[in-house]
């Protein structure tokens, strides 16, 4: 009966510790369904996606109600790896469990969807010509010249397909309200298509020419012909004879 207080003390913590160890194997296994951010990586960099990829997926996931709760406190990622795509084309991927980023205590039962389709084209580059892009007009009795660009061509990159169909590309706004005199303005060179990028000028100088009208502006006077007109319209009624009885 030595020690047996001290044994039993030991006995106890030991019952303590194997509760709480086996606690969590205890655990209901519970399903539930997160969002997964979807990344595409390693494309070549002579290809690119000229079509809208959906930007998450709904995954379901399986674990222990403990795991699945610290889950919900973590950013999860779908990511496909698409460095083996080597020509352009229209480009299935299938998501598959060890696509996403789940701890290892967590089982990836479905992916929704787990197909993901879009279609990739050739990168190309071309010289076009720049526009300076004039918004709004000088006041009355000036006139605007043609607006010249220095450099006057840009050199473009995008998808072979919208680049061969580019005839130029312009300037942000030049504002000409209120100008009275030729002036010169650095301006950036910008494109309408997010998948064409300008590599070279990213601004150009653009000079617009703002002259005085030479003489007052022509102005027609309304009011003297209504006069003229109705004056004539008197005098032909009141030369006017009766017909014979």
């Amino acid at each position: 009966m030595k020690n047996l207080g001290l044994k039993i003390t030991s006995l106890l913590l030991a019952c303590a510790v194997w509760f709480i160890v086996s606690g969590t194997r205890r655990e209901q296994v519970r399903q539930r369904m997160v969002t997964a951010s979807l990344s595409l990586v390693g494309l070549p960099a002579d290809l690119v996606i000229t079509t809208d990829v959906r930007s998450s997926v709904a995954v379901r996931v399986k674990g222990r109600i403990s795991d699945l709760r610290s889950l919900a406190s973590q950013s999860l990622e779908a990511s496909a790896d698409l460095s083996l795509i080597t020509k352009a084309g229209d480009v299935v991927i299938t998501l598959r469990p060890q696509h996403i980023n789940v701890p290892e205590d967590i089982e990836v039962v479905d992916i929704v969807p787990n197909k993901v389709r879009f279609t990739i084209e050739k990168l190309g580059r071309r010289a076009v010509p720049i526009r300076p892009f004039l918004v709004g007009t000088p006041p009355i009795g000036y006139l605007v010249g043609q607006a010249a660009a220095d450099p006057d061509r840009a050199l473009i990159s995008g998808p072979l397909s919208q680049i061969l169909k580019l005839s130029e590309v312009a300037t942000e706004r030049i504002i000409m309200t209120g100008r009275t005199a030729t002036f010169v303005q650095n301006v950036p060179v910008v494109s309408d298509s997010p998948l064409v990028q300008i590599i070279s000028p990213s601004t150009t100088q653009v000079t617009v020419p703002v002259l005085a009208e030479v003489g007052p502006p022509a102005q027609t006077d309304t009011t003297g012909s209504a006069e003229t007109t109705a004056t004539t319209a008197t005098t032909d009624t009141a030369t006017e004879k009766p017909e014979p009885q």
